[in-house]
């Protein structure tokens, strides 16, 4: 089953608004939901919105909050996210954060106090489309173990580097810490499917494909082992300090995935070369990787966010796939 992406757009915007958005955040907010599913990610578009009701009912978003700074030195500010919806403030704190890239070469924001911001690939497309190099990431609730460890002290915080280029096909790296997001398992065990690789431990301690095992468990693979382990403790670290704002240990005494810390930042490339040099320093780059030779014959490799652009592309002409399931329940609410 496919949806039109402005039908989708629609319904999100009708349940916000009766949530108690505003007018304007409301559609702005559906934009985002539906724009992750338009790009394939629909872990953090539509299959994610019933959580976020949820959590809106229960009172733990504001959908009226708006992230406010509260300090400021040079290029960095830090900013409270009093609770609000996440992926606006986040939206809002990039858009500042290149503001002061314009200005300065480089910006930050750090945000505290937020909410999960979906998908964090939202805000390095923003700072690339705007002509910036974006990099942004933010912490999670405990969902993955310490290298060595059985129990869940550290997140899979996403961690997003985009880089701009003149026709818009940017360069944007999105990824979870963990070998796999949970949206991405979540998204293979709705659709019956099993993972390409192991991305965690099932029931009885060994290495799996099989994406229901690893939600029994919470025991998901950092990317890279160790290095993946040690790449989580150190950004959340990073957050933490420049925010003031809660560590995943902190995270994890509230019961749900609220009160998050993220970090943007906005670097403007043309402070040192025109546009149409960036495009040629990142054009022969590309170029030189997509010559690789295949593993498989008829395969290509691809750079990041090239297969974003494509489900793009064709979600936009045929209409966004959906687990029929999820889009009824939406629409009846």
């Amino acid at each position: 089953m496919r949806v039109a992406y402005e039908e989708m757009a629609r319904e999100f915007a009708r349940v916000l608004e009766k949530k108690g958005f505003a007018a304007q955040d409301a559609a702005d907010a559906a934009d985002i939901f539906a724009q992750n599913s338009l790009a394939g990610v629909y872990s953090h578009g539509l299959n994610r919105f019933p959580r976020i009701v949820r959590y809106l009912d229960k009172g733990e978003i504001d959908p009226r909050a708006r992230a406010t700074c509260e300090l400021r030195a040079g290029v960095l500010e830090r900013w409270d996210g009093h609770r609000g919806f996440g992926p606006l403030n986040a939206r809002r704190a990039m858009e500042r954060a290149c503001v002061l890239a314009k200005e300065n070469g480089v910006g930050l924001v750090a945000l505290g106090n937020n909410n999960h911001w979906l998908r964090g690939g939202t805000y390095g497309w923003l700072a690339a489309d705007r002509g910036f190099i974006g990099i942004c990431w933010s912490n999670t609730m405990p969902n993955m173990p310490a290298w060595g460890g059985k129990d869940r002290r550290i997140g899979n915080n996403p961690f997003v580097l985009a880089v701009p280029r003149s026709n818009g096909e940017h360069v944007v790296l999105d990824c979870a810490v963990s070998r796999f997001s949970y949206g991405k398992i979540e998204d293979c065990r709705l659709r019956d499917v099993q993972l390409p690789v192991p991305g965690g431990y099932d029931t009885k301690g060994e290495l799996t494909r099989d994406p229901a095992e690893i939600e029994k468990t919470g025991r998901v693979l950092p990317m890279g082992y160790w290095k993946g382990s040690g790449l989580s403790i150190v950004l959340d670290l990073i957050a933490t300090v420049l925010s003031a704002g809660n560590s995943v240990q902190k995270i994890g005494t509230f019961g749900d995935e609220v009160g998050l810390t993220q970090v943007m930042i906005a670097i403007d490339p043309q402070k040192f070369n025109t546009a149409q040099q960036t495009d040629a320093i990142v054009d022969a780059i590309l170029a030189d990787v997509k010559a690789s030779e295949p593993v498989e014959e008829g395969g290509q490799t691809v750079y990041p966010g090239e297969l974003s652009l494509r489900n793009i592309r064709e979600n936009r002409c045929k209409g966004i796939p959906v687990i029929r399931e999820i889009w009824e329940a939406v629409q009846k609410m």
